[in-house]
Parts: C-alpha cells; structure tokens; sequence
C-alpha cells in the first residue's frame, strides 16, 4: 500500500508540471476539449438524474444480494437474461425479416424448412420457442412446436436477422481475451494516460477521439501532442486493440443471436483509470446509477473489458447492476468481458474506488450505422 500511494504522489506531481507547463500552450486544443467535456458532464448529469430517479424504486446503495462473477473463478459463458425495456422504441429500429413472427408447425415458409430436433418430445415446453440466430453461427429458430426447429434459407443475410435488442441481458466470459492480453492493453492505456490525467479520482483516455483528461479539463492528444504520439504508440499496439475489439464484438453477437456484421462501434469507447482521489468536477463521479441508452442514445450493447484485479490492485470498484429489490454485482479481474443490452433493463453503477487504482476500457455497440465510428488510427 505505501509503495502504491507513493507511486501515486510522484504520478500526480508530474501531471501537475506537466499540466502547468502545458496549460497555456494549446487555447485551441482546450476550446476542443471543453466542448468534449460539455457532452460528456451533460450526459453524466442525465445519467445521474434519470438513474438516481430509477434508484429510488430499487435496491439500496449497500444491499448487494448476489455476485454474478468472483474474482479468482473462470467463467466460460455465463449469461443472464432479462426482460426488454421498452427504452429502444424511442429509436430507429433494426430488426429482420427472418425469424420475427412463429411459424405454425408443419408449415415451412418460404425459403425455410422444418426438421425434427432429436431427443425432443413434441408438446415439449422447456424449450425457448423464439431463440433467434442462423445456421451461419451454429443455432437454429425454435418455432411453434418446440419438437419442430425452423431452418433459415441458405441466403440468409445479416440484415434478415437484425440487431436491435430483442433478447435482453447480461453475460460474463473469462476466455474472450487473456489475461496476458489484458495486461498489453493495460500497457497501452498506462502510457496514453502518462501524457496526462484528471486532478479528480477519473481518468479518461478515448483513441477514437483522442479526448484525453488534463486536469480539469480534456485535450485532444493527438493534436496537443503532436509527434510525441509516436514515441507513445505503436502499431502493433493499435492492431492488438482492434483485434480485442473485433472478439468481443463476435462474442456480444453470439450470445445475442445476432450477426456481429450488424453492430457498428460507437462513441464513446474508452479507458478509464480510476483511484481514490477525491473528485475535483464532474467528471470524476463516475459511481451514479445510470443506463446507457438513456445517456448515450447510440449504444444499443455495452461492454468492458477489465484491466486489474479487484481486492488485488484495487479496493472498492466492483459493477453493479441495480435490479429491483437486489443488486448483482461483477468483480473486476483482468482478462474479465462483461457485456449488456444498454437499455435501463440494465440500470448499474460502479463503486468508489477505496484504494489502489482500477483500469477497464468500455466498448460500446449501436445497430444504426450512422452512429458508427471507425478503429483508431495511429497518425
């Protein structure tokens, strides 16, 4: 503990020459992060309004009933599903032709066909009659009877299928990425965020954007730093981000039955780092309850990617989802891929960081292309 708040001081204390030697040095590049740093506090606050309302008819801050994923177990897949809120209508809808409405048995539609599923008695109930994905990823359509399977047409397209959520929830999985990855990631994120960092306990490092905290502000660090980028980044680094992305994005499609070719990164995606600094804005309260699609009307998927472990590297800092009448809570280790639909079916927060320093990347989906953003770029 003394080694890490030590490093932590001499951290801090270079940030601060850092940021004062800086300060002046940029008005553009500070206009450009303030106007990123507005969106950003504006959205918190409708994040903490809106979650702190929905708080109020759940679970208690302190009343955590169940954990969902502990630190030091492999989860292989775990999912959970719950029901759909209806906060997607409010939106532009993305959904398929295929599989949308049941089939009656005996009945093949057009460009389908219905087999038996063996071992299955017909009247059987146990089975979900709408599970929704194509052969191309290994699953059928229960339809009507539940004996009976729908075969989609060998010209099934992605579009056919959709994204918009229909099928809603939450999962964990330890073997998306390594643990050694995870730690290469963290590398990355450790050195963008050496350029900079907030004077509050919440730091923010976004490649897409190149919106970097400073103080109590946001830079562009692409731009602020020039040249310098380069003695930061590599390429390499930049394609194993994009290839982390790629497998949870294959990941969140599989477990949702859904074509990962539908679902478009958008913004914002980012590092965060996060210690038991006291907060200095807004920015650096990060623990409100919030729903994304209410924050971030884009993100129809969200996911993070843990970069430490928790009780290891840190203390306090776990997830947790806000259900009512009981949280479900997510112990951070790295390696660790938690994902959800973004709607408030999924209400969570995070806890104050207590001690040490806790480093995760948030990577969040949409279904409508006109919100898609592209991999980061080294320039």
């Amino acid at each position: 503990m003394a080694a890490v708040a030590a490093r932590r001081r001499t951290g801090g204390g270079e940030r601060r020459r850092q940021g004062s030697a800086r300060r002046n040095a940029g008005p553009l590049e500070a206009r450009g992060g303030r106007l990123w740093a507005a969106c950003f506090v504006s959205a918190a606050l409708v994040a903490a309004a809106g979650g702190l309302l929905a708080w109020s008819s759940r679970s208690a801050e302190d009343g955590v009933a169940e954990v969902l994923a502990r630190r030091g177990e492999t989860l292989l897949d775990k999912f959970v599903e719950v029901p759909c809120s209806g906060d997607y209508d409010g939106y532009r809808r993305f959904e398929g032709t295929w599989g949308k409405d049941p089939v009656s048995p005996g009945s093949t539609g057009e460009g389908s066909s219905h087999v038996q599923l063996e071992g299955v008695e017909p009247g059987c109930t146990s089975l979900r009659p709408y599970l929704r994905a194509d052969a191309l990823w290994g699953k059928v359509l229960f339809s009507g009877d539940p004996s009976l399977v729908k075969l989609p047409p060998a010209n099934l397209q992605s579009s056919d299928v959709g994204c918009t959520p229909r099928r809603c929830g939450r999962g964990v999985s330890d073997v998306v990425i390594t643990r050694e990855e995870a730690e290469r990631i963290r590398r990355v994120a450790e050195r963008g965020l050496s350029l900079g960092g907030s004077d509050g306990g919440a730091s923010i490092l976004d490649l897409h954007s190149g919106a970097l905290s400073l103080g109590k502000q946001f830079v562009n660090l692409y731009r602020y730093f020039g040249d310098k980028i380069q003695g930061i980044f590599t390429e390499e680094d930049f394609a194993l981000y994009r290839d982390v992305r790629q497998r949870i994005q294959q990941k969140i499609a599989q477990a949702f039955g859904i074509s990962s070719s539908s679902m478009y990164l958008t913004k914002p995606t980012f590092f965060s780092r996060i210690n038991s600094t006291e907060a200095k804005t807004t920015h650096d309260e990060y623990w409100h309850p919030h729903i994304d699609k209410v924050t971030y009307g884009s993100f129809d998927y969200t996911s993070l990617l843990y970069l430490s472990d928790y009780a290891e590297d840190f203390g306090g800092g776990r997830f947790v989802f806000m259900d009512a009448g009981s949280n479900k809570t997510i112990e951070p280790q790295a390696g660790r891929v938690s994902f959800f639909t973004s709607g408030s079916e999924n209400l969570h927060r995070v806890e104050k960081v207590h001690w040490g320093t806790r480093y995760a990347i948030t990577i969040s989906f949409t279904c409508n292309p006109d919100h898609g953003i592209g991999d980061p770029v080294l320039m």
